[in-house]
């Protein structure tokens, strides 16, 4: 048989019948009901005619049958390709057409609407709470047993979009080895056992709510309960049914706003942990004082999944990101690739078995993205202190994360550029209370033009995700610059860093 992250999952597996998924409304699902329904779902696939290695694009609304899929791909030996719910018709043409999945899963509401965006493409549905759809009504009646794809450790198990520096988004190609070890070493650091219940309040097209918390789940044999979305009722109303919470920093700032977090209401919970963009030190002592926890921060990227962790035991600093995982190699180095001292700041570089596998039809791209002994540069500007602990200072890039999300300036420039009025723009991400950095955007009018806020977050409408939004839009005379005409973003961050206070 075959050694891949479904044989895993389904070796960690405690009692077939013990509950895996609890999601709100609907009976416990076991898992061996899950690994069930992810045979019906792999049927369905080599129906239509997915074989391994065929990518299988999937855009859908968050509910147990949204991993049953993610299960059946990997089944299927198919190449799982998540899609953010938000993403419009016009941006999911571009990841169809880099991508060439052989099958598309959608929302059933969405359907018509992607469908002329990509009139060649094979679908399914899938309704949003899961129990409806041709995906389903195929799936009714289909076996429950299934010859898993002999697919390895070292195949694809996943593509995953991630910005680009041109605003291209690049497909960072994640192996079946790459998402099991980080499973099994985050298990590990953060003592998961079959005796845990997680409070899943993520979204399952990121690699949070999908690639940690999920695989963390199975690879430990514990439950999930599986919230459609994050609302402070039903987060509050789930929080006592849980040992453990993994979430956005906007989880933690909306829910120490409510009266009912405090010692009691958390009393029972084992661990809180933090992750996708950068947790404010007020929000790590706001939260240690209301209910006695110490949040636990770690970093990680689509294309590394996690690198370092704080520890489970032990000093969990506000302002670091703690740790380097077991296995993982984490350097702070110079432009050449030479590691830095201690204190001094430079490119975070990881090398690992959690290091992606390169980028999607970008050879040049992945090569020069590694260094030639093997460790990627992430981008990222960290410094090490003197016990070990990496804090992250800023990033090399523009890259802005607003809600745990990356969106990337260029491509809403691109957008505003093309509207009438607007000269020039220019995008930053700004702190932000709630989301951690807020789309900000600046134009500069035409002469004589006369394009108001208003009409500028209208005509993106239709054209951008509405996580990528700019929460405000400043007009200005001109956009400061250096003696080279490049802009000069820091300057903007600086001059209106308090505009969302």
């Amino acid at each position: 048989m075959a050694d891949n992250l479904f044989q895993r999952f389904v070796q960690s597996a405690p009692d077939p019948e013990k509950a895996f998924l609890l999601p709100p409304g609907r009976p416990p699902v076991s898992f061996r009901e899950s690994f069930a329904a992810a045979a019906r779902f792999a049927h369905v696939l080599v129906r239509h005619g997915v074989v391994p290695g065929d990518r299988v694009a999937v855009q859908v609304e968050k509910s147990p049958e949204a991993l049953f899929l993610y299960l059946a791909c990997l089944r299927a030996g198919a190449v799982y390709l998540p899609l953010n719910s938000g993403y419009t018709p016009s941006e999911l043409a571009y990841f169809a057409g880099d991508a060439e999945p052989r099958l598309f899963v959608c929302s059933e509401k969405n359907q018509a609407a992607i469908a002329a965006a990509l009139p060649d493409m094979q679908f399914l549905t899938l309704g949003d709470d899961g129990t409806s759809g041709s995906l389903v009504t195929e799936a009714n009646g289909a076996p429950t047993d299934f010859a898993d794809a002999g697919v390895s450790m070292s195949d694809l198990a996943s593509i995953l979009y991630t910005s680009g520096t041109t605003g291209r988004s690049k497909g960072a190609m994640l192996t079946h080895g790459n998402l099991f070890s980080n499973a099994a070493s985050l298990k590990d650091v953060w003592y998961f056992s079959g005796r845990d219940v997680l409070l899943h309040a993520l979204p399952l097209f990121h690699i949070h709510g999908l690639f940690v918390a999920t695989n963390v789940c199975l690879i430990a044999g514990a439950a999930m309960i599986l919230l459609p979305k994050f609302d402070l009722d039903a987060v509050f109303g789930a929080l006592p049914n849980a040992t453990t919470m993994m979430g956005v920093p906007t989880f933690y700032t909306r829910m120490l706003t409510d009266p009912r977090l405090n010692r009691d209401s958390t009393r029972h919970m084992r661990l809180f942990v933090s992750g996708s963009a950068p947790l404010l030190a007020d929000t790590h002592r706001g939260w240690q004082e209301r209910t006695g926890h110490a949040i636990l921060e770690r970093y990680g990227m689509t294309e590394t999944n996690m690198n370092t962790s704080n520890p489970y035991e032990g000093a969990r600093i506000p302002g670091s990101v703690g740790l380097p995982l077991p296995g993982v190699d984490v350097r702070i180095a110079d432009k050449n690739g030479q590691p830095l001292g201690q204190g001094e700041i430079g490119m975070i570089e990881v090398r690992g078995p959690n290091v992606f596998k390169g980028y999607w039809r970008m050879p040049q791209k992945t090569q020069a993205e590694f260094r030639p002994d093997g460790f990627f540069m992430t981008g990222d500007l960290g410094t090490v202190d003197a016990n070990g602990y990496l804090s992250i200072v800023g990033r090399d890039k523009d890259l802005i994360i607003s809600g745990g999300l990356n969106i990337y300036p260029k491509e809403i420039e691109s957008l505003l550029d093309e509207l009438p009025g607007v000269e020039e723009s220019a995008v930053v991400g700004l702190p932000h209370p709630d989301f951690g950095e807020g789309v900000t955007a600046f134009l500069v009018k035409k002469k004589a033009a006369s394009i108001t806020e208003k009409e500028v977050m209208d005509a993106l409408g239709e054209k951008l995700a509405r996580f990528k939004h700019p929460k405000r839009v400043l007009f200005v005379d001109q956009l400061p610059r250096n003696t080279m005409g490049k802009v000069q973003k820091s300057q903007m961050r600086e001059t209106y860093k308090s505009l969302y206070a």
